[in-house]
């Protein structure tokens, strides 16, 4: 006889990226039959993150404070200003140590985020803006259409060197790599 708790929890572990049936299959087990102590610790910690971090509300990045530690921080370069495409990007770049500046996160081309970029851009009197999406012509013309929206203000537009492999997305870049791509990113 089949436990419905337990294939419940194979299918609610199918719903996480990169997790199939087997792998959903082998964690269920490892979770209830292995290592149950450790899995309600797991419970805790997912439940602890969902109800306490959100995005801040400068950069779009994770906090649990309304702005995190990157953007409430007085020591980072405050004329620099990194736009990636997702909040996970900021904490890979962090990783790689060679970056000291603000972020933005831009996620979807939404009128109301290009208006935030504009007004962060003017508040903080940001000198360089660096982008840092994954290679691809979708988005190359993302970045042309950024830059064509905001060349009235004196701004140096560059984009981190080409690294990073196309298609591949920041996660999966090595901290190295990375690294190098920040400090020899190119003018666009």
């Amino acid at each position: 006889m089949k436990s419905k708790k337990f294939e419940k929890l194979v299918e609610a572990l199918e719903t996480l990226p990169t997790i199939g049936k087997k792998s959903a299959l082998r964690l269920a087990y490892h979770m209830v039959l292995e290592s149950p102590m450790a899995a309600l610790r797991l419970a805790h910690a997912i439940e602890e993150a969902v109800s306490h971090v959100h995005r801040c509300a400068q950069c779009g990045g994770l906090s649990e404070d309304e702005l995190c530690g990157i953007c409430s921080d007085p020591s980072r370069e405050s004329s620099t200003l990194l736009l990636v495409q997702s909040a996970k990007d900021i904490q890979v770049i962090e990783e790689s140590g060679e970056y000291h500046g603000l972020y933005f996160v831009f996620e979807a081309l939404e009128q109301r985020r290009l208006e935030e970029l504009r007004e962060l851009i003017l508040q903080k009197e940001i000198e360089e803006l660096i982008f840092a999406f994954t290679p691809s012509i979708q988005n190359d013309a993302l970045i042309l259409f950024i830059e064509d929206r905001l060349q009235d203000l004196d701004l140096l537009f560059t984009k981190i060197a080409q690294g990073v492999p196309t298609g591949v997305h920041l996660e999966n870049v090595d901290t190295l790599s990375l690294a190098k791509a920040i400090s020899d990113r190119v003018k666009v």
